[in-house]
C-alpha cells in the first residue's frame, strides 16, 4: 500500500529543468544554479497541535507547505524544491487527493516541484522540507537588526488565534491540544456573540495562511533582519533581539488589525491575540528609516499591507507599550513547544 500512495503522489506533481532526478529513487538530485546558496527549512505539523481535527485535507495539503514557504519568505529566498513525509493511521485515498490538492495548488503558485519523501503508518504527522535560492550576502538574517532600525510587519495579526479563540468558546470538539497559536486564551470578552458567522473569516486565517514570498524575495537589500511570526509576535521578534544582541520597543495598538477581528474581541483581548497568539505567519522586519518609501513601494507592488510598528533601541528583548507610553504586558509572550 505505501508504493501505492507514493504512485498516487507522484503521478500529479510537476517537475523544474532543475529537477536532474525526483520523485522514485533513494534520493533526488538537483542543480543548484551557478551563484546562488542553497536555503533549507523544515516543519513537522501534528494533527490537533497545528491544525483542529475536523480540518479538510485540502486545508492541510495547503498549510504544510505555506508555513515552510513562509520560513524562506523570512530569509529572502526563492522557492524551489520540497520533500514531504506522511504519517497516516490508513492509506485513505480520497484524504490524500484532498490533501494534494491543497499541498500542489499552492506549490504551483510558487514554482515549487515535489522532488522526494517518505510514507508511513501511524498518527497524522506531515514533515515538510523546502529549498530555497538565494544569491550570497542576500539572505535576512535574525542578527542583522541595528538600532535605529524601524520594525515592519506584513498583512494583519491575530486572525489565526482568534479562530482558535473562537473554536474553544462555541465548545467544537475539534481540538485535542492547543495549536500552533499556543494555549487557547478564554474568550470571554469576544463581542459577537454568532460565533458560527464570526469564525468563518477568522478561520480561513487559520487553515490557510498566505507565504509572504513576493515581499520576502522584494525585501533583499532592503531590510536588515527578518523572522516569520508562528510562535507571535513577541516571541518572534525576541528572536531577532536576541540575534542582534539589542532591544525592540513596540506600539501595541499600532499592530495591523482585521475588520474581523476588531469585530468580534474587545481590546484587551484582541492585544493578546496579536502580539502572542501565533499561526500568523507574516513577516516582521527591521529596516533603517531611509528604506520607508522602498517598504511602502513593496506594500503596493504586492497589494498587501505593511506596518512599521516600532524601532530597535538599546537594551534587551521586546518591549510593548500603550499610547500613553506605558509598558503593557501580556499574560503570555507566544507558544512554547515544550511547555508544561
Amino acid at each position: 500500500m505505501e508504493f501505492d500512495l507514493i504512485d498516487r503522489i507522484r503521478a500529479r506533481v510537476a517537475s523544474r529543468p532543475d529537477v536532474v532526478l525526483g520523485i522514485g529513487d533513494d534520493a533526488a538530485i538537483l542543480q543548484v544554479p551557478a551563484g546562488r546558496q542553497l536555503v533549507v527549512a523544515t516543519d513537522i505539523l501534528n494533527a490537533g497541535v497545528h491544525f483542529p481535527l475536523d480540518t479538510a485535507s485540502a486545508d492541510i495539503g495547503w498549510k504544510v507547505l505555506a508555513v515552510n514557504l513562509s520560513d524562506l519568505a523570512a530569509m529572502a529566498a526563492e522557492p524551489a524544491w520540497c520533500t514531504l513525509s506522511l504519517s497516516l493511521p490508513d492509506s485513505d485515498a480520497d484524504w490524500l487527493d484532498g490533501f494534494l490538492d491543497g499541498f500542489l495548488d499552492l506549490a504551483a503558485r510558487h514554482h515549487v516541484a515535489l522532488v522526494g519523501g517518505d510514507t508511513t503508518r501511524g498518527p497524522l504527522s506531515i514533515g515538510v522540507t523546502v529549498h530555497g535560492l538565494v544569491e550570497p550576502d542576500r539572505a535576512l538574517r535574525r542578527d542583522g537588526a541595528r538600532i535605529g532600525d524601524d520594525v515592519w510587519v506584513t498583512g494583519t495579526l491575530g486572525d489565526a488565534a482568534g479562530a482558535l479563540a473562537l473554536l474553544q468558546r462555541a465548545s467544537e470538539p475539534v481540538l485535542a491540544s492547543a495549536c500552533e497559536a499556543g494555549p487557547i486564551l478564554p474568550a470571554d470578552d469576544a463581542v459577537d456573540p454568532h460565533i458560527p458567522e464570526a469564525l468563518s473569516d477568522l478561520r480561513l486565517r487559520l487553515d490557510r495562511p498566505t507565504p509572504r514570498v513576493a515581499i520576502g524575495l522584494a525585501l533583499a537589500g532592503v531590510a536588515r533582519s527578518g523572522i516569520d511570526i508562528s510562535d507571535g509576535l513577541l516571541a518572534d521578534l525576541g528572536h531577532v533581539c536576541t540575534g542582534s544582541r539589542i532591544a525592540a520597543e513596540i506600539g501595541i495598538d499600532r499592530l495591523p488589525c482585521s475588520q474581523a477581528l476588531a469585530a468580534r474581541f474587545g481590546d484587551d483581548r484582541r492585544r493578546e491575540l496579536q502580539s502572542a497568539g501565533g499561526d500568523d505567519y507574516e513577516l516582521c522586519f527591521t529596516a533603517d528609516p531611509s528604506m520607508r518609501g522602498r517598504i511602502e513601494a513593496i506594500a503596493a507592488e504586492t497589494a498587501t499591507p505593511i506596518t512599521r510598528i516600532g524601532r530597535m533601541v538599546e537594551g534587551e528583548g521586546v518591549r510593548a507599550v500603550g499610547r500613553d507610553g506605558v509598558l503593557w504586558q501580556p499574560r503570555q509572550s507566544g507558544y512554547v513547544h515544550f511547555g508544561d
